[in-house]
């Protein structure tokens, strides 16, 4: 089977990539398939192989493009046996800069990859990566989850509640077999800092660990419902595999999250990376950040995902621990 992943050669993109390599196959309706051909779909392609390190040489195609075009979407998604993985989007901070942008990205993007699959007649199944962004509003309770009320509060975030709403229906119409994996805060990324408002959950850690001061832009009692890497791509793998009949007509399931605060990062550092001199972290607010990761919720109830069989980790503490082994001393 062909799988593509648009959003391909960013972090979660690419981890993704390898994580499928190594299984080798995908579980479908009709059981284990091998995967004989991996396409990594993003706007360009990196300009050295560094940039692909979680990908091993050879062993994916990089296709650069426009999401926005369907002609170029269409040329993507070409064959019957064909699994995929939108994660193509204009983030946060970004979306709300540029409005034009994350429409013609977000949603027309989105739609052509839906049409792309329900083209093939073959009823696809497509993975897509939602945000907790979808939520907000002045009713918005402590905890929010699958059947929380979406009044999303950012350009952003109202995309890809709109985005959810589309996978149903194609899902309920035939078109395709969708599920969204609607994601908290992913911590921690490597690499240059994006435009997305929660890069600082990111940098809070990862600067400090490769000896780099930081002011972060929120103050220590910022909470987010957060998750690693790690269980981020094993929970849209297992999300891809299960039978349509566990999800039902909402095929959005919101991963499990710790609610994690700023401070709560700051303090297991030094816990966690011995000996290893730290840069040193400040407080320096940022209202335009603080405005925007006020909208935002501070913790889900995932009780659905973890009857799903998605996973969660046991602590801060565990992330930090395999950040160090993957990106630092990796």
């Amino acid at each position: 089977m062909k799988v593509v992943i648009t959003g391909g050669t960013g972090f979660l993109g690419r981890r993704l990539a390898g994580a499928l390599l190594a299984r080798g196959h995908l579980t479908g309706p009709d059981g284990d398939t091998d995967i004989d051909e991996l396409v990594l779909f993003d706007q360009v392609s990196p300009e050295n192989s560094a940039m692909l390190k979680e990908v091993p040489a050879g062993q994916a195609t990089i296709v650069a493009g426009d999401v926005s075009d369907k002609a170029t979407i269409d040329r993507l998604i070409d064959r019957d046996d064909i699994s995929v993985f939108h994660l193509a989007s204009v983030v946060s901070g970004g979306g709300e800069l540029d409005f034009d942008l994350a429409m013609r990205v977000n949603l027309t993007g989105g739609l052509n990859v839906l049409e792309a699959c329900r083209a093939r007649g073959s009823q696809p199944r497509l993975v897509f990566t939602s945000s907790i962004a979808a939520y907000g509003g002045d009713a918005m309770p402590d905890k929010v989850g699958d059947f929380t009320k979406q009044v999303p509060q950012t350009t952003y975030g109202a995309t890809k509640s709109i985005n959810e709403l589309l996978i149903n229906d194609y899902t309920r119409k035939g078109f395709l077999d969708g599920r969204t994996a609607r994601l908290p805060t992913v911590i921690f990324r490597p690499g240059a800092p994006n435009a997305a408002a929660s890069s600082f959950a990111s940098a809070v850690a990862r600067e400090p660990l490769n000896g780099i001061d930081y002011a972060v832009p929120v103050s220590r009692q910022t909470a987010m419902p957060a998750l690693g890497y790690r269980a981020v791509i094993d929970g849209i793998i297992a999300l891809h595999e299960l039978p349509g009949d566990r999800l039902g007509p909402d095929r959005a399931v919101s991963l499990p999250s710790m609610a994690v605060t700023v401070g709560d990062v700051i303090d297991a550092l030094p816990r966690v990376a011995g000996d290893r001199k730290l840069g040193a972290i400040t407080i320096d607010t940022d209202p335009a950040i603080e405005a925007i990761v006020a909208t935002w919720p501070q913790a889900t109830e995932h009780q659905r995902a973890l009857d799903l069989g998605l996973p969660l980790e046991s602590s801060i503490d565990e992330i930090i621990a395999y950040y160090i082994e993957d990106y630092v001393d990796g």
